[in-house]
């Protein structure tokens, strides 16, 4: 089992990017090592890499490779985002793509051939680098393509299979050896309109991503340090699985994190090893099936001085804004050092709750649905089931 961070700079956030200072990413890694973290998540800005549509900046792409070596000699394996795309309720589109220039992201063919020549630019100059291990296509980048974004670029769920293949088949034909994935906010499993569906989650890319956020409807829902939060991750986790036609596939808990709209401070380190106990099996059904590391949301604080920022962005880090580790990083150290030597494992002999979802009407499933109670009320008393999608229902 991998432990590990998304990794935000403790000086700058990621507008760091914009004056690049080795030594500064060289404290923030050995932060993130003392703290029994594996490895990291990076996330360079799209804009900054290509501000044209025809120009990819080669100093920015050697900062990115410079932070994935710095990273390798801290003892921190590496995996990259390409397309930001979208960060902390901030969005980051290069001008080519807004405004005058405003152009489907997902859909116009020069767009997509640039993202496609990104992609292949980082790829080929991150492939060689010792512990860098592959590619995600960009932060929660699918949320561009929601009805519910005030600057959506509409998309029919076969042009996001086809965006989807278009660009990982290019991650993988320049680093066949890399392991690359796309990532999502939980939309994609609970919300028809999103066209980028459960079954674009589960068979492109090779592993399913899971981001975890507890303020979307269960702490709305149950309320603040409620016994439900630490359970959504798992919940997550077994339904990535349900939904796979793959049942070996493996899972990444890709983001997960105690914002304080949800989570009160002195609840937050009890809130991170109750989440990764439960992953863990500790209460029952076993590890979580397929799950392969854990990387949580995030490194460090952004700092106060940032402003504009959801108060809680403030806050999630494992290291505060001044370097030192907050008592959820000792919380965090201590569970990878409890569960590292954990394998990951496939889907075991246990009872199932077999319920009837298809892709429109994945909202049944989300949080405030019966299939949610179902599932966590069994949880509660140590009965850990995995979900078995199926067009009869009932339990089995």
């Amino acid at each position: 089992m991998k432990f590990g961070v998304n990794y935000t700079p403790r000086q700058g956030w990621f507008y760091s990017w914009l004056d690049f200072d080795a030594e500064a990413v060289r404290d923030d890694f050995a932060q993130i090592k003392s703290i029994g973290a594996d490895h990291v998540r990076i996330f360079p800005l799209w804009s900054l890499l290509q501000p044209n549509r025809n120009m990819i900046r080669s100093a920015a792409v050697d900062a990115v490779v410079k932070t994935a070596e710095l990273a390798s000699e801290a003892g921190l394996e590496t995996s990259v985002d390409v397309l930001q795309g979208h960060l902390s309720s901030f969005d980051f589109l290069p001008s080519w793509v807004v405004t005058w220039h405003d152009r489907n992201i997902f859909t116009d063919p020069d767009v997509v051939s640039a993202q496609k020549d990104l992609v292949h630019v980082l790829g080929d100059a991150l492939k060689d680098v010792p512990g860098t291990t592959g590619l995600t296509l960009g932060n929660e980048f699918m949320q561009f393509a929601a009805e519910r974004h005030p600057h959506r670029s509409a998309t029919s769920p076969e042009q996001a299979l086809s965006w989807l293949d278009t660009l990982i088949g290019e991650a993988k034909r320049v680093w066949p050896e890399g392991r690359h994935v796309q990532s999502h906010d939980d939309d994609l499993w609970f919300k028809p309109s999103q066209p980028f569906g459960p079954v674009a989650a589960t068979t492109r890319g090779d592993s399913t991503t899971v981001h975890s956020w507890v303020f979307g409807a269960l702490s709305p829902r149950f309320g603040v340090d409620s016994p439900q939060l630490p359970w959504f991750a798992r919940y997550l986790c077994e339904l990535a699985t349900a939904w796979s036609p793959d049942p070996h596939r493996p899972v990444w808990l890709q983001e997960v994190g105690a914002p304080e709209n949800s989570v009160s401070e002195d609840k937050a380190p009890d809130f991170l090893i109750d989440t990764v106990n439960i992953l863990m099996g500790e209460h029952g059904g076993g590890v979580s099936p397929n799950l392969e590391a854990i990387t949580w949301w995030c490194s460090h604080d952004v700092n106060s001085k940032l402003v504009d920022f959801p108060y809680f962005e403030h806050s999630l880090g494992l290291i505060d804004e001044n370097g030192k580790t907050k008592p959820i990083g000792d919380a965090f150290a201590a569970s990878a050092e409890r569960w590292r030597g954990t394998n990951a494992q496939s889907p075991c002999e246990r009872n199932t709750l077999s319920v009837v979802v298809t892709e429109n009407q994945r909202d049944i499933s989300d949080a405030n649905g019966s299939i949610f109670d179902s599932w966590i009320d069994l949880a509660f008393d140590g009965d850990v089931r995995a979900l078995h999608l199926t067009e009869q229902g009932g339990e089995e």
